[in-house]
């Protein structure tokens, strides 16, 4: 009976000590742009919150290296490179919305990659470094920065939207083997307090499968294929645009916002061992890939923040397709 009693009184205990921590982590949607409303602790101009492996920090840190601007800088680990940092007490305070990357500018927070590069540029780019000063030129960069965003809680839903939304999809085998390393109660931690349980219930179903069952699950089977299609038609109109512009940029001569978005495209389709087939017999696209690496900012917002696991990852995706071990019914 005692040992009934400090059971019941541990367990209850443990509860209230879950229901407080929910209450100190309540997770929310936030608007996008500039908080000015809003003013956080800073030591600097610019602050970035980041993650080495995300699309959008990448996008917004091959900005700031183009454009030159010294900035704090301030990785927060997502749940597949080594745990929930972005749902702790501290970065709930920075973004509630528990995503990065976060831009603070004088500690005013800015919310969304896409809004970020706009509102650097504003602030920045007197010159027109990576903006078009004419405005048929800046409607092509805005529908192509467009183009490059993920969109939505759940982009692999709509691949066919913009080619940040198809890269989603083909970025789960990198997922899946990421997330094989983490342990499942760090997993576990999402599902207390996380704003969007579908992802954390999909790293769940990754972890407890394994990567090379994972692949053979019908629903993955079926996300990966549209979004390979959906990136074949983004990446026909990109050489569309740019034999129409002249190259070597998207804006022709010149670039642009539109560069760094399909830039970090580029790089995830390499990290997820896709871009040889993405660029085979596609020279146009081959000379755009060349060219996008010679940056130096290819180097310094992506190169050098390369994080160990998606090297490993990446690694070993392209072990299993060596091997023989990647499943027939998948693209390679």
């Amino acid at each position: 009976m005692i040992l009934l009693i400090i059971v019941l009184a541990t367990a209850a205990l443990a509860l209230l000590a879950v229901l407080r921590e929910r209450t100190l982590r309540q997770t929310r949607a936030v608007p996008p742009g500039l908080q000015s409303d809003v003013t956080l602790p800073y030591n600097a101009e610019w602050t970035l919150y980041h993650n080495p492996f995300s699309l959008c920090s990448k996008k917004i840190r091959v900005c700031m290296a183009e454009y030159g601007v010294p900035y704090d800088s301030i990785s927060i680990d997502l749940i597949e490179t080594g745990g929930y940092q972005n749902i702790s007490r501290d970065f709930l305070k920075v973004n509630p919305g528990a995503t990065v990357p976060v831009l603070l500018h004088n500690g005013h927070p800015i919310y969304e990659s896409h809004e970020q590069l706009n509102y650097v540029a504003g602030r920045v780019d007197e010159a027109g470094l990576l903006v078009p000063h004419g405005p048929e030129q800046k409607e092509v960069m805005a529908a192509w920065v467009h183009k490059t965003s993920l969109l939505g809680d759940h982009p692999i839903e709509s691949p066919e939207a913009t080619a940040g939304n198809a890269v989603a999809g083909l970025t789960i085998p990198i997922f899946a083997s990421m997330v094989a390393k983490i342990p499942v109660l760090k997993i576990f931690e999402g599902l207390l307090f996380h704003r969007i349980k579908q992802r954390v219930f999909f790293f769940l179903l990754m972890k407890l499968t394994g990567l090379s069952k994972t692949l053979t699950l019908k629903p993955v089977n079926q996300i990966i294929h549209r979004a390979d299609r959906a990136m074949a038609a983004h990446l026909i109109d990109l050489e569309h645009q740019l034999d129409q512009s002249g190259g070597p940029w998207i804006c022709g001569q010149q670039f642009t916002l539109a560069d760094v978005g399909m830039m970090v495209i580029f790089d995830r389709l390499r990290e997820g061992d896709w871009l040889t087939r993405s660029l085979e017999d596609r020279p146009v696209l081959q000379g755009y890939w060349a060219a996008l690496q010679q940056r130096p900012s290819y180097r310094q917002g992506c190169l050098e923040f390369a994080h160990p696991a998606v090297t490993e990852a990446t690694q070993a995706l392209v072990e299993i397709k060596r091997s023989g071990r990647w499943p027939s019914g998948l693209p390679q």
